[in-house]
């Protein structure tokens, strides 16, 4: 049965062109009610069952024994056993008691009041990038302006070289555009993941044998996981994940945060006349266009969900982009309001998975549009923005805008 059974249309979540020119938010919300675990063909004889509603995606992220996020990976596709076996080795791919031993001696660092203490530095990157910005006017937002300021945070957080900041900069952006054939690996781009660990295992080589500094990369090298140091080896894919992660999360929040906002241009002077409505509003930019689609688990033995009967070894994908406008849990849901509370969205995961690094995305945010509101008196569109191609990432791979002080 295909996603579109019933409702007219052949639309499929497995098909990143489903998301090519926007996502389809009716379309999901029809299928929510009617099938909230509703089974997607890829195309390829394998297929996945897609969890709509949200507190079935609560339900699922609950039981990581039963939901297991290491068997198959996080994302739909079957992945080469290399590929997959390197995603393991990822702390979102980790199952319990695994994911608990790597989790817990970093939690301490990613603590809201340890973050906090990044405020200023954070605070000076964004002016900085402002300043540029200024100087160009007119900029395409997502890679002139957002995608600076991930890239020096982690930079600074793991003690990398600032000559390299572009290097992995370039990097995580291919690796978050494999499946747009306009994106900077040209589609199909597998291998910007391993030469990114590739880098991190010499640059935890060369860490090893010189001075130790305060930073996130001494935090995990001296680490004990489970008893033991982490190996070099898995410390290149810690690595990706926490430079990927961060650097397209951040970017996209930013720069669909934006769009919301110039979108919404009542509420975008709200903010300007009382900059403390600004929080509030990054957990609605977050709720309204999360920046990851869905994240997948495996039946690890026969369940039902919903009603549906789920045999083990099934893929299941947790849809954030549904969950977030469920009409059962958020009050006029296809709405965009920076006032909304409670606001129970599922876009930094929730139990076992829950983001490590929610406090930093959200003070990076804050920050940010804090010193962009502050810096700009008109921000207006100069063209139209282009999706990227994905049915992972919810994202925009240009946004022209001109800015003026």
């Amino acid at each position: 049965m295909s996603a579109g059974a019933g409702t007219g249309t052949s639309l499929s979540l497995g098909d990143p062109n489903t998301f090519s020119s926007g996502v389809p938010h009716e379309w999901l919300a029809d299928l929510r009610r009617t099938t909230p675990v509703a089974w997607q063909d890829m195309g390829d004889d394998t297929g996945f069952y897609a969890v709509l509603a949200h507190g079935d995606v609560v339900s699922v992220a609950r039981e990581p024994n039963l939901y297991s996020a290491s068997e198959g990976g996080v994302v739909v596709e079957t992945l080469a056993p290399e590929s997959l076996e390197m995603m393991r080795h990822m702390l979102l791919a980790m199952d319990p008691p695994r994911h608990v031993t790597y989790r817990r001696p970093l939690a301490e660092t990613f603590k809201v009041r340890v973050i906090n203490g990044l405020e200023d530095q954070i605070r000076a990157i964004c002016r900085d990038l402002m300043v540029t910005a200024a100087e160009r006017g007119d900029v395409e937002f997502v890679h002139d302006v957002t995608s600076g300021l991930p890239s020096q945070v982690m930079g600074q957080l793991m003690g990398l070289p600032e000559a390299d900041w572009a290097l992995l900069h370039q990097l995580a952006e291919r690796q978050t555009a494999g499946q747009d054939p306009d994106g900077p690996g040209g589609g199909e781009d597998f291998s910007a993941s391993i030469d990114m660990a590739m880098y991190a295992i010499e640059f935890a080589g060369r860490r090893r044998v010189e001075e130790p500094r305060e930073d996130l990369t001494t935090l995990i090298l001296d680490g004990d996981f489970g008893g033991e140091p982490m190996t070099d080896v898995d410390f290149g894919s810690f690595f990706v994940q926490l430079v990927t992660a961060g650097n397209d999360t951040t970017k996209t929040m930013l720069s669909s945060g934006l769009l919301a906002l110039l979108q919404h241009p009542d509420q975008l002077a709200e903010l300007r006349a009382d900059p403390s409505l600004i929080p509030g509003a990054v957990e609605e930019i977050l709720r309204w266009a999360n920046p990851l689609h869905y994240f997948r688990r495996t039946t690890t033995a026969d369940t039902v969900l919903h009603g549906v009967e789920i045999p083990a070894g099934t893929k299941v994908a947790m849809y954030y982009t549904a969950a977030n406008r469920d009409d059962d849990v958020f009050v006029d849901a296809q709405a965009f309001d920076i006032h909304r509370s409670p606001n129970p969205h599922l876009s930094f995961g929730i139990a076992e998975h829950f983001c490590l690094g929610v406090h930093l995305a959200r003070l990076e945010g804050k920050v940010f549009f804090e010193e962009l509101l502050s810096a700009f008196s008109t921000i207006e569109l100069i063209g139209d923005p282009v999706r990227l191609r994905s049915n992972l990432n919810n994202s925009y791979k240009t946004l022209p805008v001109r800015l003026a002080r």
